[in-house]
């Protein structure tokens, strides 16, 4: 990779990226992949899907590696790098890896997604690793027989907690409001689970510990009364930043940092285009990242073709 001119470069190996490079190498498309991590994105670390049509409920590892394996039946090349930075040319793009390795494209297709918020609180980048995660199905075997903290009240925090279960002894999950933002499926099974706890109206003000966590710091909003939980680890799911700071301004971005980008994909720049999490859209899951993948994959056929390329 690198010696040549790509049809199409996809930056990020998620659900989106995937999609994109099956749809491309379908066309018949010289087609390469970047991922920085593995290939799957958030889907990876998800332990159960229920929501992917004609799946019922599946694994996110065991989806991430059906999707990879075709795309690689369609002979897109996969190559496991971060790309540092876009440089525009008069007739294709070069994509910089931090190896400095230049891989050169027509056309590019920014699938890189989101990365978790942080709370931006004392002790957390200190004891990242060390109770301190923003992945329960990575981690949460960690904390067999313990008592933990999940932050947040959205989706991926109650599915994230009602898999805690599993392993731990307690879950009391920590939320800013009254009421949870969660699918009220979600909801239901998170309030009939005997393992799960509530802070309403609570923030984390700090996280503490000596070698690993052992308490947090809870704020609640309304009396500003201050209180130590205790427990072994803390998942925190506060909403997700998009992976975009390598563009350096290349292609203009929402004031929440996504790509603007419309449904038909395309960006500011004629020639790259955006999928799944990381361009402005109203609903980011699974189902809408794979139908941006294949979005994106034929513009950037028809954006070719009418170029003559």
């Amino acid at each position: 990779m690198g010696k040549e001119i790509y049809d199409v470069a996809i930056i990020g190996g998620g659900p989106a990226g995937m999609t994109a490079g099956i749809y491309a190498g379908r066309a018949h498309l010289r087609s390469c992949l970047l991922e920085g991590m593995s290939t799957g994105g958030q889907m990876f670390n998800t332990a159960t899907i229920e929501n992917y049509p004609g799946f019922g409920r599946v694994d996110g590892p065991g989806l991430s590696q059906k999707m990879e394996a075709q795309v690689k039946e369609w002979g897109v090349e996969i190559q496991y790098d971060h790309i540092s930075e876009i440089r525009r040319q008069p007739e294709l793009f070069e994509l910089v890896t931090l190896g400095e390795e230049v891989i050169s494209a027509r056309t590019v297709i920014i699938a890189a997604g989101s990365t978790p918020k942080q709370l931006d609180v004392p002790g957390e980048s200190d004891f990242l690793g060390r109770g301190v995660s923003y992945c329960a199905t990575c981690d949460g075997a960690f904390f067999r027989d313990k008592d933990v903290a999940v932050v947040g009240g959205g989706d991926s925090a109650v599915e994230e907690s009602l898999y805690l279960t599993r392993f731990v002894n307690r879950v009391t999950i920590i939320h800013r409001r009254d009421e949870l933002r969660a699918a009220k499926h979600l909801q239901e099974r998170a309030f009939d689970d005997p393992r799960i706890e509530f802070l309403w109206d609570s923030e984390v003000e700090a996280v503490f510990g000596e070698q690993m966590v052992n308490m947090l710091k809870v704020k609640h909003k309304e009396t500003g009364e201050v209180s130590n939980l205790p427990v072994a680890g803390v998942f925190i799911y506060v909403g997700m930043r998009p992976n975009t700071e390598f563009l350096g301004g290349l292609v203009d971005l929402d004031p929440w940092g996504y790509i603007k980008a419309g449904e038909d994909t395309a960006t500011s720049v004629p020639g790259i285009f955006a999928a799944g999490d990381i361009r402005t859209k109203g609903l980011r899951q699974i189902v809408t990242a794979v139908a941006d993948g294949a979005v994106a994959a034929m513009a950037a056929e028809r954006f070719l073709g009418e170029r003559g390329l």
